[in-house]
């Protein structure tokens, strides 16, 4: 399901979104016993020079891969976390900046999963960090499909700082 498009529903899927990826980032505080295997987070570099760049994290069946190309600056640290909750019915994946807002102009991106269905789907120009909040893209900027959240060519203003994906995991129903 793509972001909703009304008021309303957009500030109550925001509202479980953000509770999920404040699930998920805390899940690395947890004693090492509790966590293990339910969730992952890796650093790493955005690079500007125009060209195609991937970072992909997986865990177990589910995978998270954040494709872009990039202009200006230098390198910047990003993060992905990715984790299923505890009962394995969703599946979520944060990519963002830590520092909140990133300087690289972004001529694309793309947020995928493999092995799940995205339920909910976000972009940000400005991720929360040392005071300031989310602020999310204008929905006219991004697209949400059932496996990817990404720019909409001719549309996206080249800011992005953050990605959120929450997806529901294949299971079988008893």
């Amino acid at each position: 399901m793509a972001a909703p498009r009304s008021t309303r529903a957009r500030r109550l899927w925001d509202g479980l979104a953000a509770a999920a990826a404040v699930f998920f980032l805390l899940l690395p505080l947890l004693p090492a016993a509790e966590a293990e295997g339910d969730q992952s987070t890796a650093e790493f570099d955005v690079r500007p020079g125009g060209a195609v760049h991937s970072f992909s994290k997986s865990l177990g069946d589910y995978t998270c891969t954040f494709t872009y190309a990039a202009q200006g600056g230098t390198n910047e640290k990003w993060q992905m976390s990715i984790g299923i909750s505890e009962d394995n019915l969703l599946f979520s994946c944060s990519v963002w900046r830590p520092q909140g807002k990133s300087y690289l102009f972004f001529t694309q991106f793309k947020g995928e999963v493999k092995g799940a269905k995205i339920e909910y789907g976000m972009a940000y120009s400005t991720a929360a960090a040392g005071g300031q909040r989310d602020i999310a893209l204008k929905e006219e900027e991004f697209q949400v499909t059932e496996t990817a959240v990404s720019h909409k060519e001719g549309k996206f203003r080249s800011e992005l700082s953050k990605l959120l994906i929450v997806a529901k995991t294949a299971h079988d129903e008893l």
